[in-house]
């Protein structure tokens, strides 16, 4: 089984693509200045293209960029446009080239005052604003006709005005506002022309104003009248389907594309837009089709759309293939059987997530289905066999129809016939809705399923808005309700906690993974693939060394029941539900996954996850009394030394493994079909959690002289220790190698080829050959491999011709079976190139 590329994506012929890109996080700290300083080591690293994040103007003091304020200027904070212009020409001189987050969904609102032109001059004129049309802004709904909700109060607002905490001024901030303004504390509103003679009843001024100013829970009740990121009321969605919105949000990242500053983008969130497939083929055209990824979730067994004009995902999907390698399915019953005992829950990753996304259209999404609702009862009005339904069941019937929705979206364009994929998805998510329902709603949700597929030449208004506004919908729900609620709440194996993959899961076979790699190789063969990201749960290290506990099952058992002894002989479980058992599971693994880890880092995770877990505590509603308990139970274990000493001894007994495991997983990454990407640190061990501790500043010093010495040394492969060098070896000879070869893993003349492999351990050995040039040997499941003897008999058929292995510098003939053991007797991983 082989596959060779026949590129029929993009980018356009003669437009230039990575080899590998390198991830920065950009910040107010580490700006282009910061960044120039580390170009000769990336060049030294081996990879092709810097990967920037969002770099448009951000919220003050942003730490990620995604909160972008201002489409036409380059953020000040990181150097504006001169930084950004001298980071490109020393780029260009060091032979490296960039790429660039971009954020088309959205733009932050929390200050409107801090140079964002368009939030500000809606709020000011209404919806005869020059950037009326910007946002997803119901102006006719029934409780707030011709105003913008606006929930940015901490109590209610006749409170603020008796207490004097609202004040009118007559001029605005230094910054550049002109004319009265609004004040509440550090939040600051335009004043609609003419109504400033009302400054001396305020609460006559502010209803007079196209906005409305109201206490931050009512949203929960679903009054809001945009459309936002998610459930997050600080970002409101723009309409980029609109040509003139499109041209003005882009023409940075066009003009650059243009330049020759960016060879390529990489898109945040397209499924919150009104028409992905729209948004693709208009952002090809506009680039002359140029290598663009997208940050696509794609759901187990979900394939991109063929029709997009794009080179591929932001490599989610490449992430839960590798990850899955590493996990031994034979431990899934033990496991299952060990948390079921320990925690009490019965219930599977299933029925977590149907009972996370009911929870979450019940509290997070209110408005937005109240929004979906509005239009059905128009919709309704055209539609014969529903007139007579009544609105509580047809809501019902929505609801249970989101909940079983199992993709991000379907991709269905009003007065387009509906892809048969997505009809594949419609209909099962009407199944499943009418059996939840005990089809008592039959009907209901048969009108759900006929709005959501309406395909006339012309529907109405509402129609065609309900089509985009479901599909923008159901994408809120599953990451809202599974990634940020069911994977706090499952813990059977949280390595398999991870964006884009399913917790039930357990693991993936090397067959499945050779299946798809070499479908990838033939259609998606430029697609970026990752291990970690700014989005991953837990790092590449934190899951490679968590993996190992599905090859001891036992042995993690005994360890969690005498941990957990210890810690309640301490006193540290104050009741049955302070923490609950779940909760200290989910500690366990925290721990040795990340260990060694600071009190701060551990508290600050384990209060993060319990909250977006939504059981005892949440982000909106804090339970002081669960949270307060949950972090003395973490320092009460940090502080023990009896109890971390026998974590280190267990952490100590799994190390080695999950080292091994990460050597294994970056191998195929940047050896397998796609365009890797590294992200920051990750060169070198990292044992990072969920944001924001992964976005943590990176030690490039350090990392500069471990690659200067390791260099200097010569040939011999370094121990597989705990100074990480060995990572940072198989990365820098592995993007070396791509850089000097690009043709023999990307262009149309690659190729991907899987490798037998025979013997006891044949199951262990994931072997590939790439365009006949590179093999990868990458053993997995470790513990059992390396037992007394366990390699002996386990070989590999390598290809015709004499190999020398760019790890270990060892020469062997190809042409027949070879060892395992005599593959990796060196180094753990065979990196190998056929002499010329």
């Amino acid at each position: 089984m082989s596959s060779s590329t026949t590129p029929t994506h993009r980018p356009a012929p003669g437009r230039p693509y990575p080899v590998s890109t390198y991830r920065i996080q950009l910040r107010k700290e580490f700006g282009f200045e910061n960044t120039q300083h580390i170009l000769a080591y990336l060049k030294d690293l081996g990879v092709s293209h810097l990967y920037c994040s969002p770099y448009l103007q951000a919220t003050p003091g942003s730490a990620h960029g995604y909160d972008v304020v201002n489409h036409s200027l380059i953020n000040h904070e990181l150097g504006g446009q001169d930084g950004f212009t001298a980071l490109i020409r020393q780029l260009h001189h060091h032979g490296l080239r960039a790429i660039a987050d971009i954020v088309p969904n959205h733009v932050s609102v929390a200050d409107p005052e801090h140079l964002n032109p368009y939030w500000w001059d809606t709020l000011k004129h209404g919806r005869n604003s020059t950037y009326g049309n910007w946002f997803d802004v119901e102006w006719d709904h029934p409780l707030l006709k011709d105003k913008v909700l606006l929930p940015v109060l901490g109590v209610e607002l006749d409170d603020l005005i008796k207490n004097n905490e609202i004040k009118y001024e007559d001029e605005g901030p230094a910054d550049g506002i002109q004319g009265p303004i609004i004040r509440y504390y550090t939040h600051v509103f335009p004043v609609k022309e003419g109504t400033e003679s009302l400054k001396g009843d305020l609460k006559s001024l502010l209803d007079a104003q196209h906005y409305k100013l109201a206490f931050w829970r009512v949203t929960l009740d679903g009054t809001l009248n945009y459309r936002r990121f998610f459930d997050v009321t600080t970002l409101a969605g723009i309409r980029v389907e609109e040509q003139s919105i499109f041209d003005q949000s882009h023409k940075i990242f066009i003009q650059q594309l243009k330049d020759g500053s960016l060879d390529g983008l990489r898109v945040d969130h397209p499924d919150g837009l009104a028409d992905p497939q729209q948004y693709v083929e208009r952002l090809a055209k506009a680039t002359d089709g140029s290598w663009v990824v997208i940050e696509k979730i794609l759901e187990e067994g979900e394939e991109l759309p063929a029709s997009w004009p794009c080179a591929g995902t932001s490599g989610y999907d490449s992430l839960i293939k590798i990850t899955g390698l590493l996990v031994d399915r034979n431990a899934e019953d033990a496991l299952t059987e060990m948390y079921q005992k320990f925690t009490g829950l019965k219930g599977d990753f299933n029925s977590v997530v149907n009972t996370s996304k009911h929870l979450i259209l019940q509290k997070s999404l209110v408005a937005e289905v109240e929004r979906l609702m509005s239009l059905l009862v128009l919709i309704q009005k055209d539609d014969s066999k529903a007139t007579s339904l009544d609105r509580a069941s047809i809501k019902e019937a929505l609801v249970e129809f989101l909940v079983a929705f199992d993709i991000y979206r379907a991709y269905i364009q009003p007065g387009k016939p509906v892809p048969k994929e997505s009809l594949v998805h419609i209909e099962r998510a009407t199944d499943i809705a009418k059996k939840a329902l005990k089809n008592r709603r039959d009907a209901e949700v048969e009108f759900v399923a006929r709005a959501a597929t309406f395909n006339a030449g012309s529907p109405s208004p509402a129609a065609r808005e309900f089509v985009s506004r479901l599909q923008q919908t159901c994408g809120p729900v599953m990451a809202k309700g599974i990634e940020d609620t069911a994977f706090y709440r499952y813990f059977r194996l949280v390595a398999l906690n991870e964006v884009g993959g399913d917790p039930g899961v357990f693991g993936k076979s090397i067959d499945e993974f050779h299946t798809s790699c070499v479908e990838m190789q033939r259609s998606w063969s430029l697609s970026m693939t990752t291990l970690s990201t700014h989005d991953t749960k837990r790092s590449e290290d934190v899951r490679a060394r968590l993996a190992v506990l599905s090859e001891i099952p036992t042995e993690w058992e005994h360890a969690v029941r005498t941990w957990s002894a210890r810690a309640e002989k301490l006193g540290l479980c104050q009741s049955a539900i302070l923490p609950d058992k779940n909760t200290e599971y989910l500690l366990w693994q925290t721990l040795v996954g990340a260990y060694p880890i600071s009190p701060e880092r551990l508290t600050a995770y384990m209060d993060k996850a319990t909250r977006e877990g939504k059981v005892h505590t949440t982000h909106t509603d804090a339970n002081p009394a669960f949270d307060t308990a949950v972090k003395r139970f973490a320092e009460g274990v940090l502080a023990d030394s009896e109890l971390m000493a026998e974590i280190k001894t267990f952490v100590g007994r799994i190390a080695l493994f999950g080292r091994l495991n990460s050597l294994t997983q970056k191998a195929i990454q940047l050896t397998m079909p796609g365009i890797p990407d590294v992200y920051q640190g990750c060169e070198l061990e990292d044992y990072s959690l969920v944001d924001p501790d992964n976005r943590r500043p990176v030690d490039f010093d350090a990392r500069k002289a471990l690659l200067k010495k390791l260099d200097a040394e010569g040939t011999t492969p370094p121990a597989v220790d705990d100074t990480g060098a060995a990572k940072l070896w198989l990365v820098s000879r592995v993007l070396r190698l791509r850089r000097d070869h690009p043709d023999w893993f990307v262009g149309d003349k690659a190729s991907y080829t899987p490798l037998c492999a025979t013997g006891a351990k044949a199951d262990s050995v994931v072997a590939f050959s790439r365009s006949d040039k590179v093999i990868t040997v990458a053993p997995r499941l470790w513990v059992a491999l390396n037992e007394e003897g366990a390699t002996r008999g386990t070989t590999v058929t390598l290809p015709p011709g004499k190999w020398t292995n760019i790890l270990t510098k060892a020469s062997l003939q190809g042409g027949g079976d070879v060892e395992l053991a005599e593959l990796i007797k060196d180094f753990p991983i065979a990196v190998l190139v056929k002499d010329s």
